[in-house]
């Protein structure tokens, strides 16, 4: 029985390189939410990992695959044996202003939206899924901040947690949005700073890594957190490249942040 009221597939015979696109009724949205999924090649594959890829500000479930052709690249790195398969899941964030920060709000919950429905319809609705399928999440940005803090307090259901660029506490938001700042208030106010979730987690946070851009405007706040966390000896990789707040930075960099999930799955015995 579907989780869903109502959902629906893009149809096999007219899709291209890989990607199916998926609508769904969510609760959790009060409304419609959409996933672009990239599916690697081979009708043989079952219980592949699944990792979720968040978007950034301004932006929705087709900006991965058509900034940065994401799908493209993962059937070359698999082809090559460079990745083991998996399958790459673009939800859009909501739609929710110029960026929902995939924080609960009042009316809608975007944090749910992808710890839940997301997941759910993946399984659902993707036959090279299932119920055994290890979870991987990672994004940019406002991505990069929804990866981060929903990776460490959801640890339960997630692998391995990256973040591209990221907001490190949801005050970088103004940078970003036009939306006042108190639209984003939380009850719980460890949603508003990574480092608070990643502290109230911090005994069982997944295996994490973050990296940024040193000409990017967020690079501050990610010294900040890699200090912050290196003085609890909380254990993460982190990395600067050059490189500034742009594409041309998170489609050059995203190969690490799937390699690094490739690692830890092989680690686990989860893939081969």
């Amino acid at each position: 029985m579907s989780k869903f009221r109502t959902t629906e597939i893009s149809d096999p015979r007219f899709e291209a390189n890989n990607l199916r696109h998926i609508t769904v009724k969510s609760k959790n949205l009060q409304g419609r939410g959409d996933i672009t999924v990239y599916i690697p090649s081979g009708a043989e594959h079952k219980d592949l990992p699944i990792t979720i890829l968040l978007h950034g500000v301004y932006g929705s479930h087709w900006i991965w695959s058509q900034k940065t052709g994401i799908h493209l690249k993962m059937q070359e790195w698999i082809t090559k044996d460079e990745i083991a398969p998996m399958i790459i899941a673009m939800p859009s964030d909501g739609l929710w202003g110029d960026g929902s920060a995939y924080v609960p709000h009042t009316t809608q919950d975007f944090e749910k939206w992808i710890t839940e429905d997301v997941i759910n319809a993946v399984i659902e609705l993707i036959p090279q899924a299932s119920e055994n399928s290890k979870i991987c999440i990672a994004g940019l940005s406002m991505g990069g901040f929804g990866a981060l803090r929903i990776g460490s307090k959801h640890n339960d259901l997630f692998s391995a947690v990256s973040g591209l660029s990221s907001i490190t506490v949801l005050d970088e938001m103004k940078l970003f949005v036009e939306e006042k700042r108190s639209l984003y208030d939380q009850d719980n106010t460890e949603n508003e700073s990574v480092y608070d979730t990643i502290l109230k987690n911090k005994e069982n946070i997944p295996p994490f890594r973050f990296d940024c851009g040193v000409d990017d405007e967020l690079i501050e706040g990610n010294r900040k957190l890699h200090q912050q966390l290196e003085k609890l000896n909380i254990k993460h990789i982190y990395k600067e490249n050059p490189g500034k707040h742009e594409w041309v930075y998170w489609e050059t960099h995203i190969k690490e942040t799937l390699l690094f999930f490739n690692d830890v799955l092989n680690s686990k015995g989860i893939i081969v």
